[in-house]
């Protein structure tokens, strides 16, 4: 008979998770609240399958995901080091804020603050290959953390997706898992252009902060696998909220350096 203690899967609230995401969960609270801080060393597997009651091989799925994730990091024959207590996302994938939130143990929310057709500027227009002045829909949209405010997005639909994103409610967890499920429509690359701005006045009363504080900004382009322009945004990020990384080497590098 198999032992409940070392089911690879567990209930919760009425439905089952993998028991190593269970661990992963538990691990990233542990670490957000202080009992593993910055610089320390987390138990060996031995001892945490010990203490989750599950195989050494589960365990080793939690911490993957944490290593994935940039909370701690590894060195050969050493223990797992805890390197920050805010999840990151790296640029060598493509994901959605809602994803991003999850992956990391937390709750994403959001409401949209305000939604309105309009023209392209010419900006924009490039951005989204349509003609100058063409119908866009912009909407502007406060992001939480387990009910935190922590991004303000500016983003401007092309028309073709606008009308299927204007139907959704205003407190749509994500944006991006919808337009799947409605239309089918999937966000496969994206271009992203990464600088700090001071805190604007919008910028101050949705994110709760002082204006002029700094602000971490990502201009970023999404489009089908195709290449047809989905949105463009201008997504504000507030102090501490969020890491991004970047993995490169002399064979790859997903990051360029250009003129500000």
């Amino acid at each position: 008979m198999p032992d409940p203690a070392r089911d690879d899967r567990r209930p919760t609230t009425g439905r089952t998770e993998p028991r190593h995401e269970v661990i992963a969960d538990e691990l990233r609270r542990a670490i957000a609240d202080g009992r593993y801080p910055v610089g320390a060393t987390l138990p060996s597997e031995a001892e945490l399958a010990t203490a989750h009651g599950a195989s050494r091989g589960t365990v080793r799925q939690a911490v993957s995901a944490l290593l994935a994730e940039g909370l701690i990091g590894s060195r050969q024959g050493a223990r797992r080091v805890v390197l920050s207590t805010t999840p990151s996302q790296s640029f060598t994938e493509l994901r959605s804020f809602a994803q991003w939130a999850r992956a990391g143990g937390r709750t994403a929310g959001g409401l949209v603050l305000d939604s309105s057709w309009d023209t392209a500027r010419p900006e924009e227009a490039g951005l989204l290959q349509v003609r100058h002045g063409a119908r866009v829909l912009r909407v502007l949209r406060v992001r939480t953390l387990d009910d935190e405010p922590v991004l303000l997005e500016r983003t401007v639909y092309a028309e073709w997706i606008g009308t299927a994103v204007e139907t959704l409610p205003a407190d749509c967890e994500s944006v991006t898992q919808r337009l799947y499920d409605d239309t089918g429509l999937v966000f496969a690359h994206g271009e992203h252009h990464i600088d700090a701005v001071a805190a604007g006045t919008a910028d101050a009363e949705h994110l709760g902060i002082r204006r002029g504080s700094p602000l971490l900004r990502v201009r970023r382009t999404t489009t089908t696998a195709d290449g047809r322009p989905v949105e463009t945004s201008d997504d504000r990020y507030r102090p501490g909220s969020v890491v991004f990384t970047v993995r490169n080497s002399t064979q790859t590098n997903p990051l360029a350096r250009t003129r500000a």
